[in-house]
């Protein structure tokens, strides 16, 4: 194993890289399990509301594309995390151009969950469509 930093004169050990990157890479997989659970529940909401909701098209379309490149993403991480270990030389080359692939997806899935967040919170209310926290506290 290799040490980013050396074993001190205090017996502290040093970091692992490859543990830090593994870690790293799980808690970023939690994160986009709780993006993936949040674009779902978009979705079901506006499949609800219907065309009624003025940025219907525009949506559906948008938390599409999230999910298809939080999907791929996963795909990477899982690749990154469980794969490739950056200890050995042969890997760090197939390595690095995926993580800048991730990054990418990671990238574009950002914005794409910004307009998602900008046209959902619209509010549509005085068209006849239930506003969605109204309706899940009702609910409850």
């Amino acid at each position: 194993m290799a040490a980013i930093i050396p074993m001190g004169l205090n017996g502290i050990k040093g970091i692992d890289a490859n543990r830090y990157a593994t870690k790293k890479t799980v808690a970023q997989g939690l994160l986009d399990i709780a993006l993936l659970t949040s674009n779902a529940s978009q979705l079901k909401y506006i499949l609800q509301v219907g065309s009624k909701h003025e940025f219907y098209t525009l949506l559906i379309t948008l938390i599409t594309i999230s999910i298809i490149l939080q999907v791929l993403s996963s795909i990477g991480s899982v690749i990154l995390g469980f794969i490739f270990d950056i200890n050995h030389q042969p890997h760090h080359k197939r390595a690095e151009i995926l993580n800048n692939l991730y990054l990418g997806t990671k990238t574009i899935s950002t914005v794409v969950n910004v307009m998602i967040s900008v046209f959902y919170s619209l509010d549509v209310t005085g068209n006849g469509v239930p506003d969605p926290i109204t309706t899940t506290l009702n609910a409850l």
